[in-house]
């Protein structure tokens, strides 16, 4: 089974948790991994669907990812991004949006992205079973 990556710039942590928590029945089942940060906050709302803790995106949860997403182990990527930092200042993010480019893995950075994916996830599937 294939990996959804979640991860969220601090300020848009409990966006994420709330749009997650929204959906956690499609969400049952799959397997989730989030940055150190990320996945904390994300278990203080209280999911039911567990998440697997990567290291903190600045200490090596970053390079994680890429290398999954290197491995093809992974299906999909939320990363809600903070619009007022510059994803330039930091080096493994760029790394990380470059790799999810080149391998062609669909990326959320927004609530009404991420709800978009999910969709187009599910009429894949149901598109598959006729």
């Amino acid at each position: 089974m294939k990996k959804i990556v979640l991860i969220a710039h601090d300020r848009m942590k409990p966006k994420l948790a709330e749009f997650i928590k929204e959906r956690e029945e499609w969400l049952w089942g799959k397997e989730l991994v989030a940055t150190g940060r990320t996945a904390e906050h994300m278990e203080q709302a209280r999911f039911k669907v567990p998440i697997h803790h990567l290291s903190q995106g600045r200490s090596g949860g970053y390079q994680e990812i890429i290398e999954m997403v290197q491995n093809g182990a992974v299906e999909m990527v939320f990363f809600f991004r903070d619009p007022s930092l510059r994803a330039s200042d930091h080096p493994d993010i760029e790394a990380l949006v470059a790799m999810v480019l080149e391998k062609d893995i669909p990326m959320a950075s927004n609530p009404a992205s991420a709800e978009w994916l999910i969709l187009g996830q599910i009429k894949m599937k149901s598109s598959r079973k006729s």
